[in-house]
Parts: C-alpha cells; structure tokens; sequence
C-alpha cells in the first residue's frame, strides 16, 4: 500500500452512493460509487479505496493500480480479497470479474480472464452471498440475446417491452429483470447455475440480501405494498417464501440494507419505499418466529438509500455513505429522478444488543479521560493505543459549547 497514503478525507471525496464496504479488524473499507455533480452521475475513482478506524473515527485514503472495473458492480468481500462482478462500462452491461488482494504491498485490480464455467449474462442490481468461499449472486438487471430468453422460463425473466435492441442485422438483444442464482468459486475460478426447486422469489435488482449459516435471504425491490421475505437453502438450493402477518410488515421498499445480527435476526434499515419516499425506518426480522419488529431509531434524522450497512464488533450494524433524500418525479411520459440526492458521508451505528463491561469501560474511559489522568499510562500498550484511538473519537464528536 502507498507510505503516504492521505490520513484525511475532503467530505467532497468520500461522498457517495451505490458504493461497496466491508468490516474488517474494525477498519471500515469504502470502494467505488457515485456522485451527482451539476445533475449528472459521476462514477468515483476505482484506483482508490478509503479506510475508517472504527475506533478513532479517522479515515485514510489507499491506492489501487491496475485494470479498472466498470459501474454498477456488484462487490463482495472473501479473505482479505474484494471482488467485484457485472456493471456497465462505456459499452454497455458488463459480464467481467474483477479482483484486488488487499493485503499486498502494491495492491492492483486484476481482471479474471481464465474463468472456467459459462460466465453469467452482463447484469447490474444483484447481490451477493459468500457462503464457503463462493461468491453466490441472486437477480439483477440486464442484458440477453433472444436466444436466451426463448430457452428460459418466462418466470425467471421479465423482459421490459421498450428495451429491445438490434445489433446488426443479426443479433437481437432485450433488457430485462432476472432471478437467477449463479455461483463462482473463488478456488477454482469456475461459474456454475445450480437447479433450484421451490417458490423462488419473482425477478428483481435493487434489492436487499443477507446470509444466515447455510441460507441466504433475500427480500424487498418489488412493488409490493409490503415487503416480502425468501430464504434459499445453500446446501440443498431450496427456495421458502415466508408467510409473514400484515399487521406489522415494514413498506415495500428498494436500495435498502439487510444486515445479519444474530443467528436468527436480519436488521434492514432505509431504503426507497413503494410511495416514492427516502426512507428512515430501522426493523429486524425473526427467521424463527417469522416476524417483523420494529426498532427503536435514534437516527431519524438520517434517512437513506444506496447506503452499505455493515456488521462491526458487539453486532453494531455501522451504516455509511448513501443519498439522504433520492426523489423519484412522475411526469406524462416517464419516472424521472431528481437531480439532486444530497449523498452523505457520515457513519453512524445501530446498537443491536447489551455492550459488554469491556466495552462499556472503554467508551466511558475514552469519553472521560480527564477521570483518569496519568494512571492511563498504566495500562498495557496494545489496550492504551486502544484507549487513545477511543478517547480521540469522541473529542472529535462532542458537541462544541457557545455562550
């Protein structure tokens, strides 16, 4: 990684939405995304990655070389190892894979040429599972030949009625939603389409998944006035549509978080609802009890959409980044987005269970070391650095007095 990698971020330069992030060592990472400058989606740099101390609250700025992956990926973290699939380039949708080491001195983005398997259709919108080193994708939006789509189910496709292109004279082509699952396995580097039984959730992007031990989850992006919940099996690839109670259901939304919080929770945050709406509503959803609660939310004044909400120590769910108000405008002819999304850069936490005395001690140290003077220097120095890192957090965050 570079020496003089920057310690600081401009707030223009973190800003951003649609963007990947991932927890590790208490170190959130930040890649990729956009901006809306002057009313135009401007992709943020892929030849950097920004890192925040989770315990200090401070962000430095680490450079990535090599190929360049395209917009609207799909990015997934596995072993130090970030993974990026699908997207558009200039070209159009993409099918590439991408991948950058993170642990190497010279970190650089390599393209996955010598895959093995057929390779997925180009797509955007989906999501990703890790489950055993495999990178398991669900649904997106994208691109087929009509030769595709004549030898699929109609059910696993839906084809948009004004996206039809030719190319040529020969090549038709159509752009659609899909609800496929498509696996990639990192050791070997080979693509495989498992054969998937039960009532599999209907084609969608822009939705929201999570894995709990062997089941991914998936839910929301569809124009239900409530959210919907599926869950898929990962060793027998068995689809179960949970038959939740209407009476307390979250709204059907899309570009939402879902993250796992306990063996059996899934807390999901934000989103852009049914009604067109940015959304600010934090609930948690019981794969035992097959229930929705809702959450007590201290952020209410931080709504969200095209956020990442990501798992960090005691089960904090740490959110970053997004668009604080996406308003969506219908006009005669067409669904139009605003141009201005007003996209964030702050990270903010939900506390998901009890902390421990451990880390109780620790916040209560760092927000008050003026208790402790020189008896501070007592400590161990892994734990003292831990304290220093803690103790300059909450300086940083602590409301500035005026008479």
């Amino acid at each position: 990684m570079d020496a003089a990698a920057e310690r600081t971020a401009p707030l223009s330069r973190l800003k951003r939405s649609s963007h990947s992030a991932f927890i590790e060592n208490n170190l959130l990472y930040v890649w990729g995304g956009y901006q809306v400058v002057a009313g135009e989606e401007i992709m943020l740099p892929s030849d950097e990655i920004w890192l925040c101390d989770l315990d200090s609250g401070t962000w430095e700025r680490r450079e990535i070389t090599g190929d360049e992956p395209p917009a609207g990926f799909c990015g997934s973290h596995v072993n130090s190892t970030l993974y990026t699939f699908g997207g558009y380039d200039p070209d159009g949708f993409t099918d590439q894979m991408f991948s950058a080491d993170l642990t190497e001195q010279s970190c650089s983005w390599k393209k996955l040429t010598d895959t093995k398997g057929t390779t997925p259709s180009p797509r955007n919108k989906h999501t990703c599972w890790v489950h055993r080193d495999r990178l398991i994708y669900f649904g997106g939006y994208g691109c087929k030949t009509i030769g595709d789509v004549r030898n699929i189910s109609t059910s696993n496709f839906i084809v948009e009625e004004m996206a039809w292109a030719t190319i040529g004279n020969t090549l038709f082509r159509c752009w659609g939603w899909n609800n496929e699952v498509v696996v990639f396995d990192t050791h070997t580097a080979t693509w495989s389409m498992p054969e998937t039984r039960g009532p599999a959730p209907a084609p969608r992007g822009s939705h929201a998944s999570a894995i709990l031990g062997n089941k991914g989850y998936i839910s929301g992006a569809v124009e239900n006035a409530e959210l919907d919940m599926f869950c898929l099996d990962l060793e027998t690839w068995t689809w179960t549509q949970f038959d939740i109670s209407p009476s307390c259901t979250p709204l059907g939304r899309s570009m939402f978080t879902m993250t796992p919080t306990s063996d059996n929770t899934l807390f999901i945050y934000g989103g852009l609802g049914t009604d067109g709406s940015t959304l600010n509503d934090a609930w948690q959803f019981n794969t035992q009890k097959i229930e929705w609660n809702k959450m007590t939310n201290p952020h209410k004044d931080k709504p969200r959409v095209s956020h990442t909400a990501c798992l960090g120590s005691d089960n904090d769910v740490v959110v970053f980044g997004g668009s604080s108000s996406m308003c969506f405008l219908m006009d005669s002819v067409a669904l139009l987005r605003a141009p201005v999304q007003n996209h964030c850069s702050d990270v903010f936490v939900f506390q998901t269970q009890p902390y421990s005395l451990f880390r109780l001690c620790e916040d209560f140290i760092g927000k008050n070391p003026e208790l402790f003077g020189k008896h501070l220097n007592w400590l161990p120095s892994k734990l003292h650095n831990k304290i220093d890192k803690r103790v300059a957090f909450f300086s940083a965050t602590k409301p500035v007095l005026t008479d």
